[in-house]
């Protein structure tokens, strides 16, 4: 077997993260989460962050035991079960094979409010084109590029907030300070739940990181650091991002609330700025759009390789490409089903499998280090590996359920699914499902 080599810094996987997670997604879901939030955006974003920072802890735990690519599927099945770690990997699969669709379908969104007289489903069709054909090439190209598309919109985020902030301050009646976009007495925590709950599709990839395991250097010091760095300083840029938003456009009225942050733009830079936030946004949905679907595509070729999935239909590469061409075409297929959803019902299905995936981190945290552990426990046992993931379980689990209610019912339809497939591979639950190897796809 090849052995990665170990280049990469702390640095390095750090801006990794990031990227990951596409920073300017907090303008895209702007006004969904204002509407959802009645217009305390930024402290569904605070209360997100501090769920994701306790799962985060989980995740640097076990990252520094288990050196390896893999993730929360890796953690459950060495910690737990076998089983239970298949259907955990069934849940982040989940994620993998849809996560292209939401990402298209935000662009979509976005330039449908710009050209109204040009069908939503004529973008989502050029997105699925273009990238799938980008990805079936190679994605050496995107490589080269992708470092320019960060850099643009961070640039086009800095822009929005800084005129955010100086259309504020140009109105004597708007203070810089105050609580309202993160509190308001008159907003129920149940709404800002929920918001939280569709928030944390902003931080889905913090936990990318882990795949980057075999090629960096100390990676047990390393990646828990940049797991935690990544999950603070990008929760730092969404809550302070959204509250300088809505102190620039309090409350929660817009004309279409799935492209609001558009509304915001030409509110606060006027039309020409409004086209630049576009530029920005759609360059960023373009780069994580393709990146997610050459990881989808890429987990499911590892699937398909090692026997999880049916090899002679996921297992195969492409004789002149040597790209998983069936794999990266079968999330273009799956794509199709955002012209039959809408963006709320879309971000709350990924995160339902998010949510299983965090919860059983911190779950497998407390099974290997506090109830696997010999011996006599010390307080800082307590609090490290069983109160602390405990608490990121329950506010895991409570942001699942506050989420979309077709959401959940295709989550669990997707879970039953997944069972059946279990007890087939197992062969009615007797055997242990094939393990993925995760070291030559990483």
């Amino acid at each position: 077997m090849n052995q990665l080599k170990r280049t990469l810094t702390l640095r390095s996987v750090v801006l990794f993260g990031l990227a990951y997670m596409t920073p300017i997604i907090v303008l895209g879901t702007f006004g969904l989460l204002a509407d959802a939030t009645h217009g305390v955006v930024a402290g569904a974003y605070a209360l997100a962050l501090i769920a994701m920072l306790m799962t985060a802890h989980s995740y640097g735990v076990l990252a520094a035991e288990f050196p390896t690519a893999g993730s929360a599927y890796t953690y459950t099945r060495k910690c737990i079960n076998a089983k239970f770690g298949f259907m955990i990997g069934w849940a982040v699969l989940l994620d993998y094979l849809f996560l292209p669709m939401v990402i298209w379908l935000f662009g979509a969104v976005y330039l449908n409010g710009a050209f109204p007289t040009v069908p939503m489903y004529v973008w989502i069709l050029i997105f699925i084109g273009v990238t799938s054909a980008i990805n079936i090439v190679g994605i050496k190209l995107a490589d080269t590029v992708n470092n320019l598309m960060m850099l643009i919109q961070l640039l086009v985020l800095a822009a929005f907030v800084g005129l955010a902030i100086h259309y504020v301050a140009g109105d004597a009646s708007r203070p810089l300070f105050d609580l309202a976009p993160l509190y308001q007495p008159k907003v129920g925590l149940s709404l800002i739940t929920a918001g939280a709950a569709i928030a944390c599709y902003s931080f889905l990839g913090f936990d990318a990181v882990t795949t980057l395991t075999e090629e960096t250097i100390d990676a047990r010091r390393v990646i828990p650091k940049a797991i935690l760095l990544v999950t603070l300083i990008g929760g730092g840029i969404f809550v302070g991002s959204s509250y300088f938003v809505q102190l620039a456009h309090p409350g929660f009225a817009f004309a279409s609330v799935d492209s609001g942050a558009t509304e915001i733009a030409k509110n606060i830079g006027g039309d020409v700025f409004a086209s630049i936030f576009l530029i920005g946004l759609i360059i960023g949905q373009f780069a994580s759009g393709l990146s997610a679907q050459a990881s989808a595509s890429r987990l499911l070729f590892a699937m398909g390789r090692d026997g999880v999935l049916p090899k002679g239909l996921f297992g195969k590469l492409h004789a002149t490409f040597q790209t998983p061409v069936g794999n990266i075409v079968l999330c273009g297929l799956v794509a199709l089903l955002a012209l039959l959803m809408d963006v709320a019902t879309s971000v709350s299905f990924i995160n339902f499998g998010a949510f299983l995936a965090f919860t059983s981190v911190n779950l497998a945290v407390i099974a290997r280090f506090y109830i696997g552990k010999k011996g006599a426990r010390t307080a800082r046992d307590h609090v490290k590996f069983l109160l602390t993931p405990l608490v990121g379980a329950a506010a895991d689990l409570w942001l699942m359920v506050s989420l979309d209610s077709h959401a959940l019912t295709l989550g669990g339809i997707w879970l039953v699914a997944g069972l059946v497939y279990l007890a087939v591979l197992t062969k009615g639950f007797k055997q242990e499902p094939p393990e993925m190897d995760f070291t030559e796809s990483a």
